[in-house]
C-alpha cells in the first residue's frame, strides 16, 4: 500500500533529482541562473505535465502538449529561444532516463 509519505518523499526526491539535472545541464551551456531556478524549473514542469495528464489523460498528446508548455516555461525562465530550450529539455530527459533506470539497482538486491 501506498501510503502519502512515500508518495511525497518520492516528489521531493526527483524535484531535487530534476533541479540538479536541470542545474547542471544549464550551467554547461552557459545559463547565468542559479540553483533557484533549477528547482523552480523542476517544480514548473512537474505541475504542467500533471495538468496535462489530468486534463488530456495519458497519452502521447498528454506528453506533447505538456512538453511543449514545458519548453515554453523554461525558455521564459532562463530567457532562451526554443532551441536551447529544447536541446536543455532533451539532455535533461536523457540524464532523467539514464538515472531512474540506475538508481533503483544500485544498492543491488534487498
Amino acid at each position: 500500500m501506498v501510503t502519502v509519505i512515500a508518495v511525497l518523499v518520492q516528489f521531493v526526491l526527483s524535484l531535487l533529482v530534476s533541479g540538479i539535472l536541470i542545474y547542471v545541464v544549464t550551467k554547461a551551456l552557459r545559463q547565468k541562473e542559479g540553483v533557484g531556478t533549477a528547482l523552480g524549473a523542476a517544480l514548473v514542469g512537474s505541475v504542467i505535465y500533471a495538468g496535462a495528464y489530468f486534463f488530456l489523460g495519458t497519452g502521447i498528446l498528454a506528453a506533447l502538449v505538456g512538453g511543449v508548455v514545458w519548453l515554453i516555461a523554461l525558455g521564459s525562465l532562463y530567457e532562451m529561444g526554443w532551441t536551447k530550450a529544447f536541446a536543455i529539455a532533451f539532455i535533461v530527459w536523457f540524464l532523467a532516463t539514464v538515472i531512474g533506470t540506475f538508481l533503483p539497482t544500485l544498492t543491488g538486491p534487498l
